[in-house]
């Protein structure tokens, strides 16, 4: 398993669907899953530490959770299957392991607020990670990809397009202006 962060949330203009961009702790590499405009709400609201009147889901969700007993440890963008992405939310409760099946969007808006580590499966990476390259700063899937079949390439395009279109300036201000390597 590999440690990710939420490096942004993005609106592709082509069709004004929400992707959640995470990214490699210890890498440039980047995981985009298409997400919908709650959930996308529901992870911005959390990051940009915005309050709001009444507890969303997700809030109810973990104080649920931490009224039980338990506690989230960690949550896995465990597959990607015919073009969907799977997740895992680990919990501990009363010193037992407990995993619970979950859309990785709602999976990160939990972690968010339990401010719990988030992984991704290396096999999900290698199938749907994309690495930019500094010079021309265009997605290219990774270097394993030419062992993907055309037919799953032809179903990432949409996540490389999408890439490609990003202006990664903001990436840069964010970290104060200066690239991480």
């Amino acid at each position: 398993m590999i440690e990710m962060v939420i490096e942004s949330i993005r609106v592709s203009l082509l069709n004004y669907q929400r992707v959640v961009i995470l990214k490699e702790k210890e890498s440039d590499r980047y995981l985009p899953i298409w997400i919908g405009p709650a959930e996308a709400d529901a992870i911005a609201i959390k990051l940009q530490d915005v309050s709001v009147a009444r507890p969303l889901t997700h809030d109810l969700l973990l104080a649920t959770i931490g009224e039980l007993g338990g506690r989230v440890l960690s949550i896995v963008v465990s597959d990607l299957n015919n073009d969907t992405f799977y997740a895992r939310i680990l919990l501990d409760v009363d010193g037992r392991q407990v995993e619970l099946d979950s859309r990785p969007s709602d999976a990160l808006a939990l972690a968010v607020r339990a401010k719990a580590p988030i992984f991704a499966e290396e096999t999900v990476l290698e199938k749907a990670g994309i690495y930019l390259e500094e010079e021309g700063q265009q997605a290219k899937t990774a270097e394993r990809s030419e062992s993907l079949d055309q037919q799953e390439l032809e179903k990432l395009r949409p996540f490389a397009d999408f890439i490609n279109s990003l202006d990664l300036g903001d990436f840069d201000q964010r970290r104060g202006g200066s690239r991480q390597q």
